[in-house]
């Protein structure tokens, strides 16, 4: 795999802000505006790992707090006075401010001049008020970026609302897509560590995969990661589950931090094959991702367990895209079923795409080791499975866009010829 995650042209990077590591962070602030975007920011899911503290009183309360305590790892302070102040207030912090603490300042009149004197004195970084969750989020985030490094890769989570509706399938042949058509190198990480399927799908059985990773953390780094993928075309490889009950799976909540950091940095697609099942490392990784995928049959259970999920996930990541809905084994025979309208309804979010029942397609395909647009590349399954990858990689909007621009040029040509 890539050493590096290059993404590719129309991917949406913008938008994938880095974890923080583990820091302690103060944050003094002088009016309610900025201490709401700030606590905010605190509670976001990027955030997670940081110990931090908002409280009132601006660089002065800063001054005060740091005389006789050691400072945090990041200082976060708002000034509504006039420069020569805020000079004269960072100037006494430093008496006391510890080697390596960062220093961001919030102000309120875009001057280039006092951007300049900051950043002579050694602060981070200058933000203009008023801003977006998200732009301080990337400032802070940035604090910790290393010089030169490369863009994050794109985390993807792919689970079911319940079980059987067949969310391993389409994660695997979504990550299959992504490599194929959107040419992007792509690792799919099976985290059914004692049931996953991936091996099977792909036709592989690795020697190693995912469970060595996570049983042996201490050992864990890119070097082993890389061996420890199965490689299973040019662009996409597999981090595969052992599929084997010798021992009991009892993990704890960050079991797959390090890995999933580790993938984060060396390839540009993740895509996670999430088991159903509720425990703190699911719970973890369905809301540490970039996307979040719901797979759902169009039946009374999934739009139950979907909607919990959903309510879930809009609360957990306030500001990150809402969980995208597939339905999937749409018009089983005989089975009556929930239009996919009524069931976008309940969860007041769109279907991103309706799956439909091919028994003899899908059966094939699982027996056979391969994916669905091996078997059959141009029906109407593969297409939805290209779609699909096409959204959650950050590409959606921008196909859209362009089919908008020519379809009524398009539409005229074709009513002329008529």
């Amino acid at each position: 795999m890539a050493s590096t995650p290059e993404l590719e042209p129309g991917m949406a990077s913008e938008e994938i802000i880095a974890p923080l590591p583990r820091i302690t962070l103060q944050a003094f602030c002088e009016t309610q505006e900025v201490a709401g975007v700030m606590q905010a920011v605190a509670a976001d899911r990027r955030m997670g790992k940081v110990q931090a503290r908002v409280q009132m009183g601006g660089p002065a309360a800063a001054v005060e707090a740091f005389r006789a305590a050691p400072t945090p790892n990041v200082i976060v302070l708002e000034t509504v006075s006039d420069p020569p102040a805020l000079i004269a207030h960072l100037d006494a912090l430093a008496e006391s401010c510890d080697p390596g603490t960062k220093v961001v300042v919030i102000g309120h009149v875009n001057d280039i001049q006092l951007y300049r004197e900051l950043i002579r004195r050694g602060v981070s970084d200058y933000l203009v008020a008023p801003f977006g969750i998200l732009d301080l989020l990337r400032t802070l985030s940035e604090l910790y970026a290393t010089a030169g490094s490369a863009a994050l890769g794109r985390s993807m989570a792919i689970v079911g609302a319940k079980g059987g509706v067949g969310a391993s399938t389409v994660a695997h042949n979504v990550a299959w897509a992504i490599a194929r058509d959107l040419l992007a190198s792509t690792v799919i990480a099976d985290l059914d560590i004692p049931f996953g399927t991936a091996g099977l799908d792909f036709n592989q059985d690795p020697p190693q995969g995912i469970a060595d990773a996570v049983f042996a953390p201490d050992r864990l780094d890119a070097n082993m990661l890389d061996r420890l993928l199965s490689r299973c075309s040019d662009n996409l490889a597999l981090l595969a589950a052992p599929a084997m009950l010798d021992r009991t799976i009892d993990l704890g909540e960050e079991a797959f931090d390090l890995l999933f950091d580790l993938l984060r940095a060396s390839v540009p697609c993740i895509v996670l094959d999430v088991p159903h099942l509720w425990t703190g490392w699911a719970r973890r990784a369905l809301i540490g991702a970039d996307e979040v995928a719901i797979v759902a049959a169009p039946e009374l259970a999934s739009l139950r367990n979907a909607k919990n999920l959903v309510d879930l996930l809009r609360a957990a990541r306030p500001n990150d895209a809402i969980p995208r809905l597939i339905l999937n084994q749409v018009g089983l025979p005989k089975r009556p079923e929930i239009e996919a309208g009524e069931f976008a309804k309940a969860l007041g979010i769109e279907v991103l795409s309706a799956i439909p029942f091919d028994a003899q397609l899908f059966g094939t395909a699982a027996n056979n080791g391969q994916m669905i647009a091996e078997i059959q590349s141009s029906g109407k399954v593969a297409e939805a499975f290209g779609h699909i990858a096409t959204v959650l990689t950050g590409r959606g909007e921008q196909k859209r866009a362009r089919r908008s621009l020519f379809e009524p040029l398009v539409a005229k040509l074709i009513r002329r010829k008529a």
